[in-house]
């Protein structure tokens, strides 16, 4: 019989956001089955307590006390489910780190998620963020996946459609946020397989490589060695990726923000809207490389911020919400925040 025996109190959080933020839990429990979830909707005490799933901590900035009881998803495992004419069928579980899923897949010669290479986290905190780059979101590849419902206390299902996907949104961070415990994650990768080469940083790398038509794997190793170039390594540098969506404005707004600021950075969306890059926006606010407290901005790149050695979550937030007012004065785009605060 399947217990919680393992459920600790004051537990360091530390090294499970990437952040690197020194929070603690005040419950901590790590899920490596689905009958430790059944067990804590059971019993009196634990169902009632606020609850934070934890996967890989890379989308997430903790406050220092974590007053909840967090599960931290460690079901591991991955199988090709089935093919057809059309697809593989391959199933991940949720505590499956991302990236090694990613590089799995290829080795398999199951192509379709390369352009998602190196982006941190866990396979079950992908759809929640539909996490996206280089021309490639979830939703393109998403088959299916199977949550637990702490209301119901069943395993339930759900399709493309019922997930409610949008620009680095899902259903699961709204109506069902820690209410659904996502178990598993399916995607059908496509054997009609077509590049996605769309960003010019990638087709530059590629040239420079002298490969004229790249395969998948070819064109993982190009977003790795993009990225590494980047974005600063959460081993070494605490970080949660990318901070800010891209806003997205009418074109209307764009032309205007064009003629007063002809090197804006935008790109036309199919909806004919346009979608500005954050990045670029900040800093010409002058924000890249400057801190404040022990949070900072990066100085390769004004999206990501960075933990400069013992940030806390509240110099964090202040940080974002500086940059948004200065955004917000100089552009009159409001910046939305990526990562979850806790």
């Amino acid at each position: 019989m399947t217990t919680i025996n393992t459920l600790s109190y004051n537990v360091s959080l530390q090294k499970l956001n990437t952040f690197g933020i020194a929070a603690q839990a005040k419950l901590f429990l790590p899920v490596q089955e689905l009958a430790q979830l059944q067990a804590v909707r059971d019993d009196t005490f634990l169902s009632q307590l606020p609850r934070l799933i934890l996967g890989g901590g890379s989308n997430l900035v903790l406050s220092d006390q974590v007053d909840a009881l967090v599960l931290h998803m460690c079901l591991q495992g991955r199988q090709l489910v089935s093919e057809d004419a059309e697809f593989y069928y391959v199933k991940a579980a949720a505590g499956e780190n991302w990236h090694e899923f990613v590089q799995w897949t290829l080795k398999q010669g199951w192509p379709g998620l390369e352009n998602l290479s190196l982006i941190p986290g866990t396979v079950g905190a992908a759809p929640i963020q539909n996490i996206g780059a280089y021309g490639l979101e979830i939703q393109d590849v998403f088959h299916s996946l199977e949550a637990f419902d702490f209301a119901s206390g069943e395993v339930v299902v759900m399709d493309k459609a019922a997930c409610l996907f949008a620009y680095r949104d899902s259903i699961f961070k709204q109506s069902l946020r820690d209410r659904m415990v996502i178990l598993n994650v399916s995607f059908a990768l496509p054997k009609l397989w077509t590049p996605r080469l769309a960003y010019a940083d990638v087709k530059k790398w590629l040239e420079q490589a002298h490969i004229a038509q790249a395969n998948a794997m070819q064109i993982s190793q190009a977003i790795i060695a993009i990225r590494r170039s980047k974005l600063p390594d959460p081993q070494v540098t605490g970080n949660a990726g990318s901070f800010f969506k891209n806003p997205v404005v009418s074109a209307h707004i764009r032309h205007s923000l064009s003629e007063q600021f002809p090197t804006l950075v935008s790109y036309l969306q199919p909806t004919g809207d346009y979608k500005l890059a954050a990045g670029w926006l900040i800093e010409q606010t002058g924000w890249k490389g400057r801190s404040l407290g022990a949070a900072g901005v990066y100085e390769k790149q004004a999206l990501v911020l960075v933990n400069r050695g013992c940030a806390t979550g509240t110099e964090v937030k202040q940080l974002a919400q500086a940059i948004q007012a200065d955004v917000l004065k100089k552009f009159g785009v409001a910046l939305e925040i990526e990562p979850n605060f806790y």
